[in-house]
């Protein structure tokens, strides 16, 4: 049985994708800051096929605490999904909020920098598979995206960085780059259940559970195979939007 180790699994993407990997024969790690949905995961799957690690990613001294405890049988992890993420205010970059950057930093580069590098040897070691939540920010930006666009760039090129140095490593490295998919990201992005309602209102989003899908289909494939970078989007969604700022007449 192979082990799946997901950061942000008390909600959205990293939720679904933990749900259906524990429901496919998976055992499945997944951390989180909030304890009680890793417990309800833990009551709805199994103990035996569900370990939530309750600590907040970008707090390294916990995150490294909690992997280097591991049971010894839950220990030898074949996937590392890179999922924790957010996005923080939505200002032009002139009237940001400073701290919401370096949150978005800490948690969307910096976190994932590190747990990559301390996860390396093993999946090297297993011939295992890694697999990166990026954005398509991280390719089409837009106002207010600033940081998180940033971020999500890094995240985009740093998978293929990761592809590059794995080179005969045995280890598959894939880059999912998802638009607009409804979770919690807009209400934690807005501090509002009511916008995000009304930003999702009509437009037939993504859904978690359609990006666990993918994260699944990649992780299952044969072992000679490498999905390099994947860009997804619902329908509704394009990329194009090219503005001009005219003088008043």
């Amino acid at each position: 049985m192979k082990t799946a180790l997901i950061t942000g699994a008390t909600s959205g993407i990293g939720e679904a994708t933990a749900r259906l990997l524990a429901t496919n024969g998976w055992r499945v790690i997944g951390t989180g800051r909030r304890q009680e949905r890793l417990d309800k995961l833990a009551d709805e799957l199994g103990a035996d096929r569900f370990l939530g690690l309750a600590f907040d990613v970008r707090d390294a001294e916990a995150r490294n605490a909690a992997i280097d405890g591991l049971p010894e049988d839950w220990a030898q992890i074949d996937l590392l999904v890179n999922n924790a993420g957010l996005a923080k205010g939505l200002n032009p970059a002139q009237s940001a909020d400073l701290s919401d950057w370096q949150v978005m930093i800490d948690t969307n580069v910096t976190a994932l920098v590190e747990l990559t590098r301390k996860m390396l040897p093993g999946l090297i070691a297993r011939k295992g598979a890694m697999v990166n939540i990026g954005s398509v920010a991280g390719s089409y930006v837009y106002p207010g995206g600033n940081v998180y666009a940033g971020s999500k760039a890094f995240v985009n090129h740093f998978t293929l960085a990761l592809r590059a140095d794995l080179h005969g490593t045995g280890v598959r490295v894939t880059s999912i780059e998802p638009g607009m998919a409804e979770t919690e990201f807009t209400t934690v992005r807005t501090g509002s259940q009511d916008k995000s309602d009304e930003f999702y209102s009509g437009a037939h989003p993504m859904t978690g559970e359609d990006i666990a899908e993918t994260i699944r289909w990649v992780a299952e494939l044969p072992p000679h195979l490498n999905i390099n970078r994947l860009e997804i989007m619902p329908v509704t969604q394009d990329f194009a939007g090219f503005r001009v700022a005219r003088d008043e007449n």
